[in-house]
């Protein structure tokens, strides 16, 4: 088959598959895929979701379980959305003794009708630094919320909550404006700081949330008393809101959009690899039956039938619960048994191919069987393989999911299996977590959706035409 013969196959195979309309919608869902997988890093929001996924410091500035950002829009009650301010404006005053003043502003603009759950400062220094940090309020009003003095830091990140660290600082606050008996049931352990900081200044307060809206502007002040051998990186601020993200979150505070961007390079990766390999096996495995044929062809289908009367998903959570769950593993044991899904349909097109003419001639010749098998077999019945290979994809996910729902899936990766598995254990239905549950289910469906739509398409345009020369 040369050059031109290949182009001529793929424009007639592309005429009619572009006639398929569920073909070209899996196609397109397959291109999105892999376009998602190669600009992962682009897309994640949490660029560490990978190797991250069961840090608890790395998640634990969000906020757990928390609905996703644009369920804002059918709320009556805006809720605060989770934001990382970066760009702080820096400025610099040296003080007598020289030393080193250095404040970062953050402008926040709060529009929401709740409270921030908290408002998080992230430093890195070096050497021994005193830490300061306070809110200027829409009302002109500045509050110096907490205070921290580092020393010996070699470039550790100190993390300053609002809402541990001011709470003082804000029942200091409402004594301006509460009277002795209503100050009598607070105290400043008993008040949410941010319940205070965007709070509309007032008696009766402390009872009843109006919020402040406006311009706040969120300010860390770092003293380098040793400007020589100390200094400050740059910071940043988390205002930890009521909804996040394009998903939401889970019990855990982990980002579900980043977890699931994260798995979707495995679940193709599953899926591909599962498939490529275990219908090359299973297409060999039934040519060479059909084409040896008598004893071979007998003790081949006997081992045939015994393979495929084995059920694969018990097999699969035995070795998972035995051994320690690996994806490698998993992908090994579902090629075992997943080959013989091709076998029979090869063997009955092989047995057709084989007694062709010019196989005969071929004979004839003196040609050897490994030629005839792969020179003259092999070519005619890779189209077939291709569309079996697009219908074995969703078996492979779905039984990787169904082994990581149950706890046995490979912990070490992000799968969407493993995100179930965690909703499941942390009751998300019971909850009300929906968003947990449905978007890793929908994209299992619709990672299956796609293969069948594109080895339906396949099988429809090339099973039927198994040509001959």
């Amino acid at each position: 088959m040369n050059l031109g013969d290949t182009k001529y196959r793929i424009s007639e195979f592309w005429s009619e598959f572009r006639k398929e309309r569920s073909g070209l919608v899996g196609l397109a869902i397959l291109i999105l895929s892999l376009l998602v997988v190669i600009f992962e890093p682009a897309i994640l929001p949490w660029k560490e979701a990978n190797s991250k996924w069961r840090s608890i410091d790395y998640w634990q500035d969000n906020s757990a379980s928390a609905p996703p950002a644009w369920t804002n829009a059918f709320t009556k009650l805006k809720a605060p959305v989770t934001v990382r301010l970066d760009d702080g404006e820096k400025e610099e005053a040296y003080l007598d003794g020289g030393v080193k003043l250095v404040t970062y502003t953050f402008d926040y603009h709060y529009t929401a009708d709740k409270a921030p759950l908290d408002v998080i400062f992230h430093i890195t220094g070096h050497g021994d630094i005193p830490f300061q940090v306070s809110v200027e309020r829409p009302d002109g009003t500045t509050l110096d919320l907490g205070q921290r003095f580092e020393q010996g830091l070699a470039g550790q990140d100190i993390r300053i909550s609002v809402d541990n660290d001011g709470r003082e600082a804000a029942f200091t606050f409402i004594k301006n404006y509460e009277s002795e008996g209503a100050l009598e049931q607070y105290s400043g352990k008993s008040l949410r700081t941010n319940d205070i900081l965007f709070n509309t200044a007032r008696e009766g307060m402390a009872r009843e949330f109006r919020p402040l809206k406006g311009n706040y502007k969120l300010m860390v002040k770092a003293m380098l008393l040793d400007p020589e051998n100390s200094d400050v990186q740059k910071p940043y601020v988390v205002v930890t809101g009521s909804v996040s993200g394009l998903l939401g979150t889970d019990d855990s505070k982990r980002d579900l959009f980043s977890g699931l961007v994260a798995g979707l390079k495995w679940a193709l990766l599953i899926g591909l690899l599962t498939s490529a390999i275990s219908v090359l096996i299973g297409v060999m495995y039934g040519i060479i039956s059909a084409y040896f044929g008598g004893t071979v062809d007998s003790v081949m289908q006997f081992i045939y039938q015994i393979v495929n009367s084995m059920p694969v998903l018990p097999v699969l959570i035995v070795i998972s619960a035995i051994f320690k769950p690996n994806i490698w593993m998993l992908i090994a044991v579902m090629v075992l048994f997943f080959w013989t899904g091709s076998v029979m349909t090869v063997r009955s097109m092989a047995l057709q191919i084989k007694e062709e003419t010019y196989i005969e001639a071929a004979k004839a010749l003196g040609a050897k069987k490994s030629r005839i098998i792969f020179k003259h077999m092999v070519p005619i019945l890779i189209p077939y393989s291709f569309a079996s290979m697009a219908l074995s994809v969703p078996s492979a996910i779905v039984y990787e999911s169904s082994v990581s729902l149950l706890g046995l899936g490979d912990a070490t990766i992000v799968t969407w299996g493993q995100i179930l598995h965690d909703a499941m254990q942390g009751a998300a239905i019971l909850k009300g977590i929906w968003w947990w549950v449905l978007p890793p289910g929908l994209l299992i469906a619709i990672m299956g959706m796609t293969f069948a739509f594109l080895g339906f398409s396949m099988d429809k345009i090339l099973h039927p035409k198994l040509k001959t020369r």
